[in-house]
């Protein structure tokens, strides 16, 4: 089995976006395809005992927002800290992703450019036109992809996804796996390429 790195995040992460940029590099630094797996972390929760961010206790929150800022100083990523749209389902952006891979485009960038669009834009990544000038913008067909987006099989692949991510011990996002051995959070990347170079002798 050739190696690859399994990425499972919601959409609207504010830490998937903080370790997009360095997934991809870690991926072609290594040689390896890093598999994108959006997930419906709604379910995830649900499944696995999460508390989805607008019930958390204050003290929850409030640390959240002073690791991103750390982050967003650490990193030199902008980052809105209350972007304008968040907290939304991340189905139809997903579907998007999941659509454009299954179309045969590479989709680290484009996930990272609706991650963006997200965070730092405040643009909504729930809006088909905003979905379909993200794909335009990179060089794509947005207006193909979203029309795969909205195929049923597609939400299929979505739930697929999400039902692997809790069999293999997902309970938050991002996750990643190499090897069948699981990193959670960005701020494991680093964990994650020493076990990559170590594996592989790079």
């Amino acid at each position: 089995m050739t190696d690859s790195i399994d990425a499972f995040y919601w959409i609207h992460s504010d830490w998937a976006y903080f370790g997009g940029p360095r997934l991809k590099a870690m991926g072609e630094r290594h040689g390896l395809k890093v598999n994108h797996r959006p997930v419906d972390l709604a379910t995830v929760y649900a499944r696995t005992g999460g508390i989805k961010l607008p019930y958390r206790s204050a003290e929850r929150k409030n640390y959240r927002l002073l690791e991103m800022k750390r982050f967003r100083e650490i990193l030199g990523m902008p980052i809105n800290l209350e972007p304008k749209y968040f907290c939304v389902t991340g189905h139809l952006p997903s579907w998007f992703v999941i659509a454009a891979e299954e179309l045969g485009h590479e989709v680290a960038d484009l996930s990272q450019a609706i991650m963006r669009a997200i965070w730092v834009e405040d643009r909504d990544a729930e809006d088909p036109a905003t979905l379909v000038s993200i794909g335009d913008e990179m060089g794509l067909d947005g207006t193909k992809i979203l029309k795969a987006a909205q195929d049923p099989r597609t939400e299929l692949t979505y739930m697929k996804y999400t039902n692997e991510a809790i069999e293999r011990g997902v309970f938050g996002a991002p996750f990643y796996f190499f090897r069948g051995e699981a990193f959670w959070g960005q701020d494991r990347l680093d964990m994650l390429d020493r076990t990559i170079s170590k594996a592989l002798g790079s």
